[in-house]
């Protein structure tokens, strides 16, 4: 790295920012934090340089956690839309040492946000499915309050993916959302 470039995305300033606040509790699929998921709230982008190549994206995000709030970053490779790497730069949990561990955060490695939409699709269609990369990750042994942790943490994986791929990404991964909102529907329906 040479050089970064901070951007701010405040929604209420940008156009769009009404329809990506409604995108967020869809794509979550559950009512969002009054404290650090506001419409207000500000989230920060960094682009990370090499000379003039842009080798890096960073972005990181608040989530409610049992024991305060848990701040998730991503590295994301700026082309392929992948994780590059998961860390905590705020994790106050009875789970922070497994959660922090290498060995468990680096299975994020790889992922997309296609990634958590197809585990979606497959959870309704498919369950079990080999192709289901997020299905496939090893959750560390945590006791109950530990366990609520580690599933704050993937979402806010999950939220870091969603405000990425409107900010930087372009939206390239919402025919997964529809499709896996598609097929979770049709499931509903033979269940009812």
């Amino acid at each position: 790295m040479t050089s970064f470039r901070e951007d701010l995305y405040e929604l209420p300033r940008l156009k769009d920012g009404a329809e990506i606040f409604k995108g967020l509790k869809a794509r979550l699929g559950g009512d969002l934090d009054p404290i650090y998921e506001t419409f207000e709230t500000p989230y920060t982008v960094y682009s990370v340089f090499k000379g003039s190549a842009k080798v890096g994206v960073v972005q990181g995000v608040n989530v409610p956690g049992k024991g305060g709030v848990i701040q998730v970053f991503l590295s994301m490779d700026p082309a392929s839309a992948e994780i590059k790497s998961f860390f905590f730069q705020r994790l106050e949990s009875p789970a922070a040492r497994q959660l922090r561990a290498k060995e468990f955060r680096a299975q994020f490695a790889g992922l997309s946000l296609g990634d958590f939409y197809k585990h979606d699709y497959y959870a309704a269609v498919k369950p079990g499915s080999k192709a289901d990369k997020l299905a496939a990750i090893r959750a560390p042994a945590l006791d109950p309050s530990g366990q609520l942790d580690y599933e704050t943490s993937v979402r806010g994986v999950r939220k870091n993916l969603i405000l990425l791929d409107a900010f930087v990404y372009g939206r390239r991964f919402e025919p997964f959302f529809e499709r896996a909102t598609q097929a979770t529907e049709k499931a509903k329906g033979r269940k009812d």
